[in-house]
């Protein structure tokens, strides 16, 4: 066989060659709520919660990462604020995206929901943006929480802002349990037995109302409907809030109470 010659049926040019094909053009995957998540490099739980909370006809979650240092400061919080616009923009570049989301509690917290709206606008101008912090406050507000039991994986200094975050909205921290463990990557292992160990020992005191499990890295939300069941008292986590959080703003009021009570609620 000479060199260059075909050796194949598979060689051959297609008998059949159709180029330009027609096609017609629809409003393509999540025409009721495109959602965009913008999460961090070593959480491993905030894509898995959300695309349950949002596997509902035609909503999308489309999700991207900015990078950020393994171990959770003020200092790599605040450092976050400098890639959220670039994270934002690769996520449906040119294309329309109902509701956008940073998605870290104590970063929103440290950057801020006005500048991480602001830097999530230079992507994305015409999108709904949330926070995972403004999601919490408010799903306690429609709850109608008022003294909450606060569960965190955070060092002190991150838990001492989210409880003064949580007190000038008006809300009391009487209990709070921290694991005070600053890598991420370790949050997302801890168990979910673990958390929900300390959320009903933390959670039966009469000095609360609700239970906020905050992080979301924090594998919470599949153990949340059978721990309200036991406590009888809202328990809110911070994937469960935001996820209620976009679909509400997303204008999405589809009733999800296998993850917990929230899920129930409009927007107060």
């Amino acid at each position: 066989m000479q060199c260059g010659q075909p050796n194949s049926e598979s060689d051959k040019e297609p008998v059949i060659n159709k180029q330009h094909l027609p096609y017609s053009l629809d409003n393509g995957i999540g025409y009721r709520a495109r959602i965009g998540v913008i999460a961090l490099p070593d959480d491993q739980t905030i894509e898995y919660e959300l695309r349950k909370i949002f596997e509902l006809p035609e909503v999308a979650c489309f999700v991207n990462r900015l990078p950020c240092d393994p171990k959770i400061t003020p200092e790599t919080l605040k450092a976050m604020g400098n890639e959220i616009t670039r994270a934002a923009g690769l996520i449906l570049p040119g294309m329309s995206v109902d509701v956008m989301a940073y998605g870290c509690t104590s970063g929103s917290l440290f950057i801020g929901p006005e500048t991480v709206h602001k830097q999530i606008h230079k992507a994305h101008p015409h999108t709904v943006c949330t926070t995972p912090i403004e999601a919490a406050t408010a799903a306690l507000e429609a709850l109608q929480s008022r003294r909450i039991a606060l569960i965190t994986p955070y060092t002190v200094e991150i838990n001492q802002r989210l409880q003064d975050h949580l007190r000038q909205n008006r809300f009391e921290v009487p209990v709070m349990g921290s694991w005070s463990e600053p890598v991420d990557a370790k949050v997302g292992c801890i168990s979910p037995q673990s958390i929900r160990k300390v959320a009903l020992d933390l959670g039966r005191s009469d000095r609360v109302d609700t239970v906020f499990i905050s992080c979301t890295n924090l594998r919470a939300l599949l153990i949340l409907e059978e721990l309200e069941k036991e406590l009888d008292k809202p328990v809110i986590s911070s994937n469960q809030a935001l996820g209620w959080h976009c679909l509400r703003l997303a204008k999405i009021n589809d009733r999800l109470p296998q993850f917990g009570s929230l899920l129930n609620r409009p927007i107060s």
